[in-house]
């Protein structure tokens, strides 16, 4: 069966990507076969010279985003990359993606690597099977940095209308907007197709791309939201900004942000299902989770040059961030933390799940895993489960004390926080593998406990724990 499969592969392969996507087939209408839909650049947009995609022989097109890492041995030497990514809508019916490279393939490499997906290799083409929606990494030929991104969707359903009048629709095409301003009970929807680029506002004070308003608010779609129009990074320059309650964020592509992606303010019951953020700039984190509760994020793609999901508390007159989840999640860090908590926290903290996540890159001089309380924040119940790390620099860490991210105050607590069935390659800067600091005998870490973790396949041990006098609680199991 598996012979089978692979020559049903090649030959997919051999008919349908012999050479590039040329710039006559972008003006072809949107793919829409049975169960896979696919989407095309419109015309003036950039695609990849590097890469072209076709999904069960339907051409998807590949869009380019600026990448940015940073040197581990020179931390002032910063390299600029270009990475390409294609985004298709798929059923319960498997698919066959095939990538043509501008470039003979020696080897092809599919992360995350607990996913199973392996590649079939004909000369300038990659071929390979997809199961299930999810999102994946195509590096060729040891290039990590210039790499194809690969999002798969489930198929939308319940599409708006585009003349509903509770509806903010953008069709295929390329939109430049000012700031727009979405209260109770409006969608906007971005097909796919479209790209979006966020002009810097002609109002004194400028805004998000997207500010979501109210309550009971909806932002959905395949298309792309850009803020590479926007000059300065800025907290007024994010791409989306949520404040309200009964928000629902699904399926968009956000790029280039010229200050944070997505931050979520002072919010309840927010969703964020299936986006995929691709950021260059620095404090272009992927999405800040502040003074809110009830928030789930799933099944999302971060490759960003900041913190990818961080949750914070730093307005003292707002409530407490608590039952946040986020889960199902891939992840590649290129400078700073990848799950983490702070280092703004002034008001409590708890009750927050990291979960069934993939850790594909970290590149970063942060901590990966991280409580960084540097404001008077009690956090508690804190739980980082089920978590596969491909590649780790330093990998946990709990740490109260003063920050230049907080002026002043008292400090907090951390209590009751999990780690289990972690799984991570060795630490590419050694030992210790996790490192606890508390502030002092009234702000201590308590309560840590280690259940099934493991670095280079060996459970993690007292030995590998760094802590000073105000750490207590630390067990390990098994």
């Amino acid at each position: 069966m598996e012979k089978v499969i692979l020559m049903v592969m090649l030959a997919l392969s051999a008919a349908t990507l012999c050479s590039s996507v040329s710039s006559a087939a972008r003006h072809l209408p949107d793919a829409h076969a049975g169960d896979v839909r696919t989407y095309l650049a419109p015309v003036g947009e950039p695609v990849s010279t590097r890469f072209s995609v076709t999904v069960n022989g339907h051409v998807a097109s590949a869009y380019t985003a600026k990448v940015l890492c940073i040197s581990q041995v020179h931390p002032e030497v910063r390299t600029d990359g270009e990475a390409a990514f294609a985004s298709f809508d798929m059923g319960k019916k498997g698919v066959i993606v095939t990538v043509a490279c501008a470039d003979q393939v020696q080897n092809a490499k599919i992360l995350p690597t607990s996913y199973g997906i392996h590649a079939a290799i004909s000369g300038k083409n990659v071929t390979f099977a997809v199961n299930r929606p999810c999102q994946l990494t195509l590096e060729i030929n040891g290039d990590w940095n210039n790499s194809l991104h690969v999002f798969a969707n489930p198929v939308e359903s319940d599409v708006p209308r585009p003349n509903d009048p509770n509806v903010i629709y953008f069709g295929p095409g390329i939109h430049q907007i000012e700031p727009v301003v979405v209260t109770s009970g409006q969608t906007v929807y971005i097909a796919g197709g479209a790209v979006i680029y966020g002009k810097p506002s002609s109002q004194t004070h400028g805004g998000p791309i997207f500010s979501l308003d109210g309550s009971h608010i909806v932002l959905r779609g395949r298309g792309i939201i850009d803020g590479s129009l926007i000059p300065k990074p800025s907290p007024a320059q994010d791409i989306i900004v949520a404040h309200g309650s009964d928000i629902n964020v699904e399926g968009v592509i956000l790029r280039d942000s010229g200050g944070w992606n997505f931050p979520i303010q002072r919010s309840d019951r927010v969703n964020v299902e299936n986006i995929k953020i691709l950021g260059c700039r620095g404090n272009s984190d992927g999405i800040d989770i502040n003074n809110s509760g009830n928030v789930a994020v799933s099944d999302c793609f971060f490759r960003t040059f900041d913190d990818l999901v961080v949750v914070k508390s730093s307005n003292t007159q707002a409530p407490d961030s608590h039952d946040i989840t986020v889960k199902r999640c891939v992840l590649w860090n290129e400078i700073a933390h990848v799950l983490s908590l702070g280092a703004e926290l002034n008001v409590n903290c708890e009750n927050i799940t990291f979960s069934d996540c993939d850790v594909i890159h970290d590149k970063g001089r942060e901590w990966l895993l991280r409580v960084y309380n540097s404001g008077a924040a009690a956090v508690k119940n804190i739980v980082f489960d089920n978590i596969r790390i491909e590649e780790s620099r330093r990998p946990i860490s709990l740490w109260i004390g003063a920050s230049q991210w907080v002026k002043g105050g008292d400090r907090g607590h951390i209590d009751d926080i999990v780690f289990s069935n972690i799984t991570s390659v060795l630490p590419e800067t050694g030992g210790p593998y996790a490192t606890f600091q508390g502030f002092d005998a009234d702000h201590a870490v308590h309560d840590v406990l280690f259940k099934n973790v493991k670095f280079g396949g060996r459970p993690i041990s007292v030995s590998d724990v760094s802590q000073n006098q105000f750490v207590d609680g630390i067990t390990f199991k098994p």
